[in-house]
């Protein structure tokens, strides 16, 4: 049986102060069932890594780069987010899709460069409001999903990968149970098709997950926990969610 596992994605917020009282919070929350991890913005990886040492909360980064070293200004190797004791490295979220021009190649390539170095990518794929109401939401997740296929091959059993439609991203709308079920199966056969161990690969969904809805997604065969953005900024919140999934 798959463990559920649950992801706090920061994005772009904290501070010393704030990540303090949320680490806190939440370590005083536990234990749970489930795997819980974080993923702060950079500069803070040193002061959650140290928070964290020892405990059961996991932690990761929100992004890295696809190349090893060299002159990349701005960029944040695989290798350094090891060097860390990160466990987790989101790729592909929608606001870097979006906001930064990421391409299904190159977030293929930054799955790669994670896995080489022993960090487990959790891979994000989703489609836009206009892209699910046009009835392309299949064919748009398998391609995102598919090129990351071709890149890492015999090694894609080793990701995670979460489902996150835009439209439901810090909107206060969720894709219903059913919808987000649909998709998770759907990607969950892409993979059967790829790897024998699709079956144990964990599917989480991201996009406005709260603690009153948490437990019903949780609950669908597919969905094995979730990606965490606004409601991973508040510990009773988080903890809440992370309890429902499991």
């Amino acid at each position: 049986m798959r463990r559920k596992l649950v992801v706090g994605n920061w994005k772009m917020h904290g501070s010393h102060a704030a990540n303090a009282q949320l680490l806190g919070g939440l370590q005083a929350a536990g234990p749970w069932v489930a795997e819980v991890a974080v993923c702060p913005p950079f500069p803070y990886l040193a002061e959650v890594a140290l928070s964290l040492q020892g405990g059961e909360i996991a932690w990761g980064a929100q992004d890295c780069s696809a190349h090893e070293s060299g002159a990349h200004t701005g960029e944040v190797s695989a290798a350094m987010l090891a060097e860390f004791g990160c466990r987790y490295v989101i790729v592909g979220h929608s606001e870097r899709r979006a906001g930064h021009a990421e391409s299904d190649q190159l977030v293929a390539d930054k799955a790669k460069a994670a896995l080489a170095h022993r960090l487990t990518p959790i891979v994000c794929v989703g489609e836009t409001l206009e892209e699910r109401d046009a009835g392309r939401t299949d064919d748009v997740v398998k391609r995102q999903m598919s090129a990351v296929i071709h890149t890492i091959g015999h090694c894609i059993s080793q990701i995670v990968v979460a489902y996150e439609p835009v439209w439901a991203i810090g909107t206060g709308k969720t894709a219903s149970p059913a919808q987000a079920q649909a998709v998770h199966a759907l990607l969950r056969a892409q993979l059967h098709a790829a790897t024998a161990h699709a079956g144990d690969m964990r599917l989480l969904y991201g996009g406005s997950v709260k603690p009153d809805n948490a437990a019903e997604l949780f609950a669908q065969a597919d969905i094995d926990g979730g990606l965490i953005g606004g409601a991973a900024l508040k510990a009773v919140d988080f903890a809440a969610i992370c309890r429902a999934a499991g």
